[in-house]
């Protein structure tokens, strides 16, 4: 299990603001994904070398009298169910509140860590009256500002303390390949075409997924773990919260695996909901094959094959170098195809190439198409090579690295992907000056 930190409580502690200092204010941070569905925020975060997932519970109130009832608690009651950590971020200017004891009443059943955050504690003469919040029976309090950053640092600290070393996944050496998608694109219907059998439960109403199934996948000349996010929930929890839900079991999984095998539904496209996960997936730098599910739904002429994967890859651009899988998991045609995709992608992805071939096969191209001169100063890429980390990185020594601009880089990964297989992968790349 990866580490996914939920931060959680009442309306206008500062969430979002918490949420934002966590993910911008680290070098190591990628970029979060905001927007996708109901203004939710999530996104990655490193401090003391130790990088997980934060996930803002913010921004879903729906507008009902029970606000209390039907947003917060049921939101917290997920956080609780599917974070790993959890930050209870409270408000040192207004002290407890109704809600605030309400929320704190959740946490304590759990057994989870939780940490008390005491916002807005902007100067030194209000750290006193966080001590209020030792009455929420919670443990230890962390004074902080998340506007002006003061004590975010003990609170990172304190939070990183108890991640657990080798959360990883048994069968380390298997390939871990997850399904995942929106709600109700045909998940689980997957893992049942694939293993022959209701090992995984279906059901038709969006977002019942439960649990985060794992199921060992040896047949056919295949082996590897896949990531299921299914499994059913009660019909009474599901109502507006299915896509908060959604989104933190799809984080979860995305961090878990090796490969990602990312299902859109073919009777609606890739719609933004779709395209935030794909970046979540990109950012995470796993593989990816995207299977169009409902395929046999679709209406069909000679040219909808190729507009449908046309408007796809100009949705998904400029990451494009990626397999389509068009399927149905009804007939279960090509769903094999999409395993054998996948795992070329996990094998594209650990792949090491020489130094010796990237500098005999790009330097070439370099030297026939070299970075605009900027300033009046050439930029000279002398020397090329693959760093050792568990995703494709390749650093490239030049005299005046930062000079090079996002068109330039955006050649070089196109010339790698045209000398060596990467479909599927995302690459990294790095300047250094030699």
């Amino acid at each position: 299990m990866n580490n996914l930190v939920a931060i959680v409580g009442r309306p206008n502690v500062g969430k979002s603001t918490l949420f934002n200092r966590l993910v911008e204010s680290r070098d190591a941070i990628v970029d979060p994904t905001s927007g996708v569905t109901r203004d939710r925020h999530y996104g990655y975060a490193e401090w003391n070398g130790r990088r997980f997932s934060v996930i803002d519970t913010g921004g879903y109130t729906v507008g009902t009298d029970d606000v209390f009832e039907k947003n917060i608690g049921d939101q917290v009651k997920i956080a609780i169910e599917e974070a790993s950590s959890i930050i209870f971020l409270v408000d040192i200017q207004t002290g407890i509140t109704d809600f605030d004891s309400a929320i704190a009443d959740l946490l304590r059943r759990t057994k989870k860590p939780v940490f008390v955050a005491v916002n807005k504690a902007d100067t030194n003469d209000m750290l006193p009256s966080a001590n209020e919040f030792y009455a929420l029976g919670l443990g230890e309090v962390y004074p902080l500002s998340s506007s002006n950053g003061s004590g975010t640092g003990e609170l990172l600290d304190a939070l990183v303390s108890k991640f657990n070393e080798g959360e990883d996944l048994p069968d380390d050496n298997i390939p871990r390949i997850a399904v995942v998608g929106k709600p109700n694109v045909g998940k689980s219907s997957l893992i049942n075409a694939l293993v022959n059998e209701e090992r995984n439960i279906v059901n038709p109403l969006a977002g019942t997924t439960r649990d985060s199934v794992h199921t060992h996948y040896n047949a056919y000349g295949f082996d590897f773990i896949l990531i299921d996010t299914a499994g059913i929930r009660k019909k009474s929890k599901v109502h507006e919260n299915i896509e908060f839900y959604s989104v933190l079991r799809s984080i979860k999984a995305i961090e878990e695996s090796d490969v990602c095998i990312m299902m859109i539904d073919a009777t609606e496209g890739m719609q933004k909901q779709d395209l935030g996960i794909f970046y979540t997936i990109e950012k995470a730098k796993k593989g990816v094959v995207i299977l169009v599910n409902k395929w046999d739904l679709v209406e069909k002429d000679y040219q909808t094959h190729d507009g449908f994967k046309k408007e796809l890859l100009k949705r998904i651009a400029p990451f494009t170098d990626v397999e389509i899988v068009f399927t149905s998991t009804l007939t279960k045609q090509r769903l094999h195809k999409a395993l054998e995709l996948a795992l070329e992608a996990y094998h594209n992805r650990r792949q090491k190439i020489p130094t010796s071939k990237l500098n005999e096969l790009l330097l070439p191209d370099i030297e026939s198409h070299p970075p605009p001169a900027n300033k009046g100063k050439y930029i000279r890429i002398k020397y090329i090579t693959q760093i050792p980390t568990h995703v494709p990185t390749i650093a490239f020594f030049c005299n005046t690295p930062q000079y090079i601009k996002d068109p330039y880089k955006r050649y070089l990964e196109n010339r790698i992907r045209e000398h060596f297989n990467f479909t599927g992968v995302p690459i990294r790349m790095f300047f250094r000056k030699k």
